[in-house]
């Protein structure tokens, strides 16, 4: 069974859906940019979405599906993915790490990254014993991890760029920017364990 991030596939070029565009509505447009601007200052980047009784009430108010208000908040919700994706270039080599955290029957590691020179490719592995190998692969649910890499006086941009797995072994990649130091006590891989499809963090990290 193999398993995708939706947020970590390969985006082609936007094409717009039509050439046509009424100028009339510029204005308008250009004002619902800066409410958006706005209402993410305002949340601090933390604005949660809207409970069902308000996007009932806004879309009988305004005429508008239900449907289609949830889809327009889960957008809002998810702006990271739709960062520029960096894609590594420039093979320098493979860094081992052989770290590794161990909870319960679930085994965490990171076995090597792979180095570029505009970026670095980590490689996280994730083992445990399945409850039910019997049970097909869609009566189990499926979580995924978020890497942060912390370190002192420097930014890093993490994404995940997808994985695949079976029988209780999963295997995780993610594109790091810039490249990390060969030295690796400068800094921390931390990965969160997330809910899909909107990214929901259940509270279980593994720090490496």
């Amino acid at each position: 069974m193999g398993i995708k991030e939706a947020n970590s596939v390969k985006r082609h070029r936007f094409i717009p859906p039509t050439d046509y565009y009424d100028e009339r509505v510029a204005p308008i447009d250009e004002e619902l940019c800066r409410l958006i601007r706005q209402r993410k200052d305002q949340a601090a980047g933390s604005s949660g979405f809207p409970s069902p009784g308000y996007i009932g009430e806004w879309a009988e108010t305004y005429g508008f599906y239900p449907d289609f208000l949830n889809s327009i908040f889960a957008h809002l919700l998810n702006e990271e993915a739709y960062r520029p994706v960096v894609e590594p270039k420039g093979f320098v080599g493979n860094l081992p790490v052989m770290k590794s955290f161990e909870k319960g029957e679930s085994f965490f590691s990171v076995p090597f990254i792979r180095q570029f020179e505009n970026a670095s490719v980590v490689h996280f592995h994730m083992d445990r014993v399945l409850p039910d190998e019997a049970a097909g692969p869609h009566e189990r649910e499926h979580t995924f991890f978020n890497l942060e890499v912390q370190s002192e006086g420097r930014e890093y941009d993490c994404r995940n760029d997808g994985g695949s797995g079976s029988q209780g072994h999963f295997a995780y990649t993610y594109v790091v920017s810039p490249a990390l130091p060969e030295d690796g006590s400068g800094y921390r891989l931390i990965f969160r364990e997330v809910e899909t499809p909107y990214q929901k963090p259940t509270g279980f990290e593994v720090e490496l």
